[in-house]
């Protein structure tokens, strides 16, 4: 295993832990990521954007489907699941209060590694799978 495994199997680690200082530790100052939400600038803005995830959901869990590794990157592809129990900012930047429901969402994860931190993250997922999952979108 790599430094980009090591580095992106300790990130997952710790967001399932719900562990947000581990987290911000994994992250270069200067870290880049793009979202469905448009892209995150420095690795403080990268972290409050993860944060309500980790508090939202008192399960947050991971099942991984497919990982990768190839010199500084490194990919993984699962799903991620939950019991949404807190709140969770809204497409609107609202806060949406806790459903109690469950979600699980496919999604994919890339990321760049160098000198031991995260310098690139790319996260992939459907964002209308979500708040459908909680109940949020009429159909």
């Amino acid at each position: 295993m790599g430094e980009a495994r090591n580095v992106f199997d300790r990130f997952t680690a710790a967001m399932t832990r719900g562990d947000i200082d581990e987290v911000a530790s994994l992250y270069a100052e200067e870290a880049v990521a793009l979202s469905p939400d448009g892209e995150l600038r420095g690795s403080k803005d990268i972290v409050e954007y993860l944060r309500p995830f980790t508090e939202a959901f008192s399960d947050f869990r991971w099942e991984p489907l497919y990982s990768h590794e190839d010199g500084s990157s490194a990919l993984d592809e699962g799903w991620i699941c939950g019991v949404h129990t807190g709140p969770l900012p809204g497409p609107d930047g609202q806060p949406v209060p806790a459903t109690g429901k469950s979600i699980r969402v496919r999604e994919c994860d890339a990321v760049t590694v160098e000198g031991g931190f995260i310098t690139s993250h790319r996260f992939y997922y459907d964002q209308m799978e979500l708040l459908g999952q909680l109940g949020l979108m009429s159909g």
